[in-house]
């Protein structure tokens, strides 16, 4: 199940939390996998460590609001592995602030890295995947990490959910338009709840601050209590359903939204 034997993947963001679980789960189910991220360090030491364990895998330093770095990124998997079956867009950021008191800075850098990664990722990465689609039993993949913040409202962090719920969107318009094309790539989101990763820390850093408080540990609580399943996600269940979307089992999804979220937007 969810192999990925002789598949070539790259995803964005992929030095470290759920990127780096997908890259290792994604080498150990058979693909070659390029890490893009700006994270130089991190990303080659992910790299290695899935060296070490028998993968194959390489490093690209990664901008993803940059035309060429994209570019780049592309040749490199090419280059290094003869072709692209899966994109992952995964880089993202998280600035927790309220609509009024948020800078037009931060927005921008939201859109950059939240939105335009993703169109850019998208765009520059579409010739390969389709090269590859064309002699793969269920074409080639592009899976985008959105958020649950990406499906419903969220009270704190309005301006993360606006980015996440043009990923959401772009996701299934992307589909429709790859396959009224004929291109044989399948587009497909994640929506992941609260994980237990570097950016899973800063919101609750932020709600602490956004309560007025500096009640981290409280701020912790009451996202916990808001998973039925009694705990916060890790990136390994994330990178289950990367994975999952990745590979021939889920060779009759696009356009579709895969829920990681412990139960939170069921209630």
């Amino acid at each position: 199940m969810n192999r990925l034997d002789g598949k070539v993947a790259l995803l964005s963001g992929g030095a470290r939390g759920i990127g780096a679980a997908t890259a290792r789960l994604m080498a150990e189910a058979g693909a070659a996998v390029v890490i893009g991220d700006i994270l130089e360090d991190a990303a080659a030491e992910t790299v290695a460590g899935i060296k070490a364990a028998g993968g194959r895998a390489a490093a690209v330093r990664l901008d993803v609001t940059a035309e060429a770095s994209w570019a780049d990124a592309v040749a490199a998997a090419t280059g290094n592995f003869g072709k692209l079956d899966i994109l992952i867009n995964n880089a993202g950021v998280f600035i927790g602030r309220d609509i009024e008191e948020a800078t037009l800075e931060d927005w921008q850098k939201l859109v950059a890295v939240n939105l335009t990664g993703v169109f850019l990722g998208t765009r520059i990465a579409i010739p390969a995947l389709r090269a590859a689609g064309e002699s793969s039993r269920h074409g080639s993949v592009i899976v985008n990490t959105s958020s649950i913040a990406g499906l419903v409202g969220s009270q704190l962090d309005p301006l993360y959910s606006m980015t996440k719920g043009g990923v959401t969107t772009f996701t299934k318009s992307t589909a429709l338009n790859l396959a009224r094309k004929g291109y044989r790539i399948r587009c497909n989101s994640i929506h992941p709840g609260v994980i237990e990763t570097d950016m899973g820390e800063q919101t609750f850093v932020a709600r602490a601050q956004q309560r007025r408080s500096n009640d981290v540990e409280g701020a912790r609580a009451v996202a916990l209590a808001s998973h039925p399943i009694g705990r916060l996600g890790r990136a390994e269940d994330i990178a289950n359903g990367i994975c999952f979307l990745a590979s021939d089992d889920a060779g009759f999804m696009t356009g579709a939204g895969l829920v990681v979220d412990g139960g939170l937007t069921a209630q």
